[in-house]
């Protein structure tokens, strides 16, 4: 398999003023196209800054990320928008959707941005196989945890991206939804082929991954 990401000496560090933290230190990595990776680490080792890096939505402050043969820090605002749309999902914690909007509008969503003709019977499409066909027109609110976060990753996946970066994405659930949510994760992960990128702290999800990777000192051990 060719690597769909690669990180070549990575560094970030927050700054607070006159003080800074170092979060991410000389870190390598490579991710393959459909492959499924766990990262582990305690609280506040910076597992969900490493997310937001490979998602362009912070830089390093050295060092090269490359997505899908693209150099993601070379691009500008626009640019690394119209890249993240076509190439990056995202699911976290908190489903984050549009409370005035029914299921199926929330996940027409990201479709719509880009005016495609096709966007509701894709997201009815995509509600289906998260076996949510007959929610289509209930509101955030009409749905229960585990719904949302299902509606939550078809919307993430509407625009068919090369990876999903999930944050947590089970840490809001109760046991049997997060079993539930991280199957079908997996199952559409297998079935699109998408690379899958798991920010958790449980280690029994990590075990369901084809690797796992444990972020310690801001750097990476396997």
């Amino acid at each position: 398999m060719s690597n769909l990401i690669e990180c070549h000496d990575i560094n970030y560090q927050y700054r607070d003023g006159t003080q800074s933290n170092k979060i991410i230190q000389h870190l390598d990595l490579e991710v393959a196209a459909g492959e499924s990776v766990a990262i582990l680490g305690q609280s506040g080792c910076g597992k969900s800054t490493l997310l937001n890096l490979l998602g362009g939505i912070d830089q390093p402050d050295s060092g090269q990320i490359i997505i899908n043969d693209t150099d993601i820090n070379t691009l500008n605002e626009t640019e690394m928008t119209n890249f993240r749309a076509k190439n990056l999902g995202f699911v976290y914690q908190f489903h984050h959707l549009l409370k005035d909007f029914n299921a199926l509008k929330n996940i027409m969503m990201p479709l719509l941005i880009q005016a495609d003709a096709q966007a509701q019977n894709k997201a009815m499409q995509m509600l289906k196989k998260v076996g949510l066909e007959a929610r289509a027109s209930h509101l955030p609110s009409e749905l229960s945890g585990g719904e949302r976060q299902r509606v939550a990753i078809a919307r993430a996946l509407i625009t068919q991206p090369k990876c999903l970066l999930a944050d947590e994405p089970t840490g809001n659930l109760d046991g049997k939804n997060a079993h539930e949510i991280l199957d079908l994760m997996m199952d559409l992960n297998q079935t699109h082929n998408n690379s899958l990128i798991i920010v958790t702290h449980d280690e029994n999800i990590a075990a369901r991954m084809q690797r796992v990777l444990v972020l310690e000192n801001g750097q990476f051990s396997e």
